[in-house]
């Protein structure tokens, strides 16, 4: 992992953050902030993005708040055009918002329910790639991070719909970070955050202490590090619960 010894890294940097608002989203918005960037936070909630934006200036610096509803996908294509002409680019995409979906048998799940969790966790983040990638080709060091989960490499029952949308953003994470090998100053990264003290970790697990979890913003840190122009690693998968980067096969 790249060092943050410098106190402001990303100062002129844009980085853009879905599900800005709570967990670990809201910690890495803050995270970027305090570390120089520029934070466009999207987010469903209108007061709590300008809760948000409170927090960015109080950590000195700025931010684009942009109220949209993930499974919007036409505001999503929208969104692409509408940052090249305020910035001209983008330099850190971090694809954080998701849901958990019905924690049920496959057979039990509603469609509903199934098509709901697909928009968010994967279709969203398809989208969002169609419209941010020409921007973060713009950057001199541009940092994409999506949020993956264990989740993605286990067949646990009653997790199947939330697995199947992690497993799927993660195929989508490394096959477009082998489509932008070659292009140096793009680098497509997955983290694994585990368990951690969210809104989203105490509805899959109700009885557990969240004292005894990482906090969101210990993650958040792990992210930035990520995102660092000086990070040159790009198609792995960061384990946050093992500190551990892990490289995925190379197609041949």
């Amino acid at each position: 992992m790249s060092d943050l010894s410098d106190a402001r890294p990303l100062a002129g940097r844009y980085a853009l953050v879905t599900g800005a608002t709570r967990g670990i989203g809201q910690a890495t918005a803050l995270a970027l902030a305090g570390a120089g960037a520029h934070v466009v936070a999207v987010g469903r909630t209108s007061g709590a993005l300008e809760e948000l934006d409170d927090a960015i200036v109080k950590a000195g610096s700025t931010a684009t708040l942009v109220p949209l509803d993930l499974k919007d996908g036409a505001a999503i294509d929208r969104l692409g055009g509408a940052l090249y002409e305020r910035f001209g680019k983008l330099d850190i995409f971090i694809g954080n918002a998701g849901v958990l979906g019905p924690m049920t048998p496959l057979a039990q799940v509603e469609p509903k329910e199934w098509d709901d969790a697909l928009a968010i966790n994967l279709t969203a983040n398809w989208r969002l790639v169609r419209s941010l990638d020409p921007l973060l080709r713009l950057s001199t060091a541009g940092r994409v991070v999506l949020v993956s989960s264990g989740a993605a490499h286990k067949a646990r029952a009653f997790w199947g719909t939330y697995a199947v949308t992690k497993a799927g953003l993660e195929v989508l994470a490394r096959t477009w970070a082998n489509e932008v090998m070659n292009i140096s100053n793009l680098k497509v990264n997955l983290i694994n955050p585990g368990p951690v003290a969210t809104k989203m970790r105490a509805k899959a697990f109700p009885g557990e202490d969240p004292n005894t979890l990482p906090a969101p913003e210990d993650v958040a840190e792990a992210i930035l590090a990520l995102c660092l122009p000086g990070f040159e690693q790009t198609g792995q998968l960061y384990d946050f619960p093992t500190r551990a980067l892990k490289a995925f096969p190379v197609p041949a």
